[in-house]
């Protein structure tokens, strides 16, 4: 489904700040797979994403998306197929727009945008959609989205970027800026929305017990590489406490935030 064919990102190529941020990347992700990705700041998690959604181009290698190469495909045309969450709530809605606004932005997505008066037809999928994430914001179409709290805008953000059901979904520590509570309220929506429509899915996360929950493989990456991919087979296996110590055997990191976050599990 997605395919990484040696795909290397350097910044700032040929003077004294060059940085590579990918090496030599090779992956593939099959059709409906859950990936959690783990990794300590600077792995390459981020850019790889930026990558995959075109916001960086890459210095060498290919990228391909059902088997079409999308290596030197404009950002604003993958997002028609590429749906993507970032870590800010704020990064994925238009605060002055209303819900229903926001809703019929994300229909459009990669297309040729104009507002148009929502029809009748077209409000009562929005609020079935909004009922799915139990926030009682079916009713509150009519909503400026500024007003909503950070777990609101998150939710309905994670709602845009899968309701014009995106090949895949790209989540970028989307529930890190978020109180543990809503966090994993957020979490969860994800899973059930991903479940239920099948969404080939890629997600970053610091929280190794999430990593765990979520999803069917595991990626680990460091330095700009994939170090490993860990299947399904192998995950069933797996305590947060081996996730640990396999993350640290491959990667040598011991103070690491990643570490830190999952202390209390310990």
């Amino acid at each position: 489904m997605l395919e990484i064919q040696d795909v290397s990102v350097v910044f700032h190529q040929g003077t004294i700040h060059e940085k590579m941020a990918l090496s030599h990347v090779n992956v593939k992700i099959n059709q409906g797979d859950f990936v959690t990705i783990i990794g300590s700041n600077g792995a390459g998690k981020s850019t790889l994403f930026q990558t995959i959604s075109g916001a960086v181009s890459p210095t060498s290698g290919k990228i391909f998306l059902k088997n079409q190469d999308i290596t030197h495909l404009k950002e604003y045309k993958r997002s028609r197929f590429i749906g993507r969450l970032f870590q800010n709530p704020l990064m994925g809605t238009a605060p002055s727009m209303t819900i229903e606004e926001n809703l019929a932005l994300s229909a459009c997505q990669g297309h040729y945008f104009r507002l148009k008066p929502i029809t009748h037809q077209q409000r009562q999928q929005m609020r079935e959609a909004l009922k799915e994430l139990n926030l009682n914001l079916e009713d509150r179409l009519e909503t400026k989205v500024g007003v909503l709290s950070g777990g609101q805008r998150q939710a309905l953000s994670l709602l845009m970027a899968t309701y014009a059901k995106p090949q895949l979904l790209l989540l970028d520590e989307h529930t890190a800026a978020l109180d543990p509570q809503t966090a994993s309220k957020v979490l969860k929506l994800t899973d059930d929305i991903v479940k239920r429509h099948q969404m080939t899915t890629l997600m970053i996360t610091h929280n190794m017990e999430d990593a765990l929950r979520y999803g069917q493989k595991i990626m680990i990456m460091k330095d700009g590489k994939i170090l490993d991919l860990i299947d399904e087979e192998k995950k069933k296996n797996l305590t947060v406490e081996g996730l640990i110590e396999l993350y640290t055997s491959q990667t040598h990191e011991y103070n690491d935030r990643i570490l830190l976050r999952n202390e209390a599990v310990l």
